[in-house]
């Protein structure tokens, strides 16, 4: 059985979706917080169970049985998110599973500039130390990101953000089809994989070009300060972790974290991801 945790999540739920495609309903399972959430699955025949990253025996039951594991990771950051994946991985390790995959990211390093970055590396050095096969998921950096840093420049038509750099935007749906495709070719990858990204990297003045020929209409670039950047966004009511998370982002594009291409995720998904310009166009037509 492969168990996917994060179920009714952005991504945990489009890789369930993708991997229904590829193996019987019967051979997947979720955990989830609330299983009421994933009812639909449940009617479909995916084996639905209650897990939560602070009730560690919670997760030994909802991985009870599992062949492989995909470990989403969690939306935190520093230690409770480090302390997270290890009572997952733990839990995993109790529970009997063969094979532990992690939704890493590229740019994984304990000297990354972004702290999500550092985190997901102190998680797969857990990962190695338990001896089991693992893969870690090397994702592109998610694109919708840049779209939540587009949203004001939406109404204000400037993109008034830190400096920055290349970025390798990548959708959610390639990764999560990506993601299945692995899942469902057992052992392709040992360790981590190479950066599964977007077909072109790309900094915020190229988005605005990009977002001006989306709208019709002239986009603007301006870089701030990032003392600037971070007094607005606290003066706008964001903690001053939350602040100094997204000045992170910046720094570590600027140190060219996130500006690898590589082919690997069109050639799991059998096409070329899907570029910026499509995704935005997407979000901006809804």
């Amino acid at each position: 059985m492969i168990v996917v945790t994060g179920a009714t999540g952005k991504l945990g739920r489009r890789t369930v979706e993708r991997l229904l495609d590829r193996v019987s309903a019967d051979g997947v399972g979720v955990s989830v917080r609330d299983p009421r959430m994933a009812q639909d699955l449940a009617e479909r025949g995916v084996r639905v169970r209650q897990g939560s990253f602070d009730n560690p025996a919670s997760l030994v039951h909802s991985f009870e049985g599992a062949g492989q594991l995909l470990l989403v990771s969690l939306d935190r950051t520093g230690e409770e998110c480090v302390n997270g994946h290890r009572t997952a991985i733990d839990a995993a390790v109790k529970a009997g599973v063969s094979r532990i995959l992690y939704t890493s990211q590229m740019g994984a390093a304990r000297d990354s500039r972004f702290q999500a970055c550092r985190d997901h590396a102190q998680t797969e050095d857990l990962l190695h130390a338990t001896g089991l096969p693992w893969t870690a998921l090397r994702n592109g950096f998610y694109a919708s990101s840049a779209l939540q840093f587009l949203e004001s420049a939406r109404h204000t038509g400037d993109i008034t953000l830190p400096a920055d750099g290349p970025v390798a935007w990548t959708g959610h749906d390639d990764l999560a089809e990506a993601a299945a495709a692995i899942l469902a070719d057992e052992g392709r990858f040992e360790g981590p994989t190479p950066p599964l990204t977007g077909p072109e990297a790309l900094d915020f003045e190229a988005i605005a070009q990009i977002a001006s020929q989306a709208a019709r209409r002239s986009f603007t670039r301006t870089v701030v300060p990032d003392d600037a950047f971070r007094e607005q966004a606290l003066a706008h009511g964001a903690p001053a972790s939350t602040a100094d998370l997204m000045l992170s982002v910046f720094a570590a594009a600027r140190n060219g974290e996130f500006s690898a291409v590589d082919s690997t995720l069109a050639e799991l998904i059998g096409r070329e991801p899907a570029p910026f310009r499509t995704q935005l166009g997407r979000a901006w037509a809804e």
